[in-house]
């Protein structure tokens, strides 16, 4: 049993900022505050999850930034996708999960739900483990330390019609016997990691096998991307007469689910997406990447809604770039400033606060919160960097998601396991050595 204490200079409990506090932690959980002596930091805070993330993607960025013949959209962003799995090994896909994750704890989250599509060999042939590349991300969790949520894929055809799948596609396909010898397939993670289920899209699904494959994995996380591109919003009305959103809420989903993106909506979805309880996870980074749209925050937040960001493709990893361009896509459609605070409230921490409830919630993590029974998913922070001296609570937190570009991230905790130390993740070195041989070799085949 690890049992560790921790006295923070500020740390940011349920209640509010507080100095000279004191976390002592057990097991991996939090089992109370206050006492002496601990192991001294700076700023501690509830450490966030990504609440959604592709990682075999990351070895993709910045590769399809060079525009084609004709328009780029997601569409074609897709294709260059699925050249680019042509090339993927399982060895090549846990390299690449734990050098994300790397990244990720280096970044201050302490989490990650990876929603988990890429299943098959070239040319969808199964391998002898259907498992197999399932198995390899919780491998790479296991070198990692990151608090993991798996989101094994469903994804069945091409689109609403039913056309099947084919070329880079077939790597994802199961129908729903082998979808569930995944989940079977899947064992050995660790105490804190949760295995959930994601119906890739309303495309690739037909409703009946949405409704199957929630019942699956009763109580766990169910994560679906939804409402991301206008040709989808078009696709699923043409099939279902309704729109992806509002398919989704006459199907009664609620707080276990989380719709990954919904960026296309209209007022009348957001409202009623808001009070279903379920979470909508954002994506800015990659959302503006693609072209996706900007999720209208202001309604949803106004209506009492649940939120959490998450990485997705993997462009750039950075949980402040996250929040900072969330808020900024909000400022720059409704022309104003510090738009999804509340009146005479702090940006950073409504934005902050949001994202460790909503991330906790689709993740099914006892996380969010310094406080007792909760994991110890912990981040710290330099309050002597420049851009944060002299500042504190929701001042300090402003200043970190606004105005700095600089790593100040020092220590990162998930579970208690102490993972990233003096802002470095501590099996960076072996970690980041195998991701540059593999990058090499992809280099050299693409």
């Amino acid at each position: 049993m690890t049992t560790f204490a921790l006295r923070a200079e500020q740390a940011l409990l349920p209640g509010g900022w507080a100095c000279d506090v004191t976390v002592r932690v057990e097991d991996g959980r939090i089992v109370g505050l206050g006492g002496e002596g601990g192991t001294p930091v700076g700023v501690l805070m509830p450490a966030p999850v990504n609440l959604h993330s592709h990682a075999f993607q990351r070895a993709m960025a910045g590769m399809t930034e060079r525009r084609g013949t004709g328009s780029d959209s997601f569409w074609t962003w897709r294709t260059l996708m699925y050249r680019f799995l042509e090339h993927l090994t399982p060895d090549d896909g846990q390299t690449i999960a734990a050098m994300v994750q790397v990244e990720m704890a280096e970044a201050g989250y302490a989490a990650v739900c990876e929603f988990h599509y890429l299943h098959h060999g070239v040319g969808g042939v199964p391998y002898e483990n259907r498992a197999e590349m399932a198995q390899r991300v919780v491998a790479a969790a296991e070198v990692t330390g990151l608090g993991l949520t798996l989101l094994p894929v469903l994804y069945m055809q091409g689109g609403c019609d039913g056309r099947p799948l084919a070329g880079g596609q077939l790597r994802f396909h199961n129908d729903l016997n082998g979808f569930h010898e995944v989940l079977e397939g899947v064992h050995a993670m660790a105490a804190d990691a949760v295995l959930g289920v994601a119906p890739h899209s309303l495309r690739a699904v037909p409703p009946d096998a949405l409704r199957a494959v929630a019942a699956m994995r009763p109580g766990t996380p169910v994560h679906i991307h939804a409402a991301e591109q206008k040709a989808e919003v078009a696709e699923v009305l043409g099939a279902y007469g309704r729109r992806p959103v509002e398919f989704l809420l006459d199907q009664g989903i609620g707080p276990r689910w989380c719709l990954i993106h919904a960026t296309q909506m209209v007022p009348a979805e957001t409202v009623a997406l808001a009070q279903s309880g379920a979470v909508a996870g954002l994506c800015p980074i990659t959302e503006g990447n693609l072209g996706d749209g900007v999720f209208d925050g202001v309604r949803h937040a106004g209506a009492g809604g649940r939120i959490g960001v998450g990485s997705d493709s993997n462009v750039l990893i950075s949980l402040t770039e996250e929040l900072r361009l969330l808020e900024y896509g909000q400022r720059m459609r409704d022309h104003g400033r510090a738009v999804m605070a509340g009146p005479g409230g702090s940006t950073g921490r409504a934005l902050y606060d949001a994202v460790l409830a909503g991330g906790a919630q689709a993740a099914g993590r006892a996380s969010g919160a310094i406080a007792p029974e909760m994991w110890a998913d912990l981040v710290a922070l330099d309050g002597r960097a420049m851009a944060l001296e002299g500042r504190v609570g929701d001042d300090l937190l402003d200043s970190w998601i606004f105005a700095t570009s600089q790593s100040v991230v020092t220590d990162t905790w998930s579970a208690g396991r102490h993972l990233v130390q003096g802002g470095r993740h501590v099996a960076r070195d072996q970690v980041e050595a195998a991701f540059r041989a593999v990058m090499a070799r992809l280099r050299g085949v693409m």
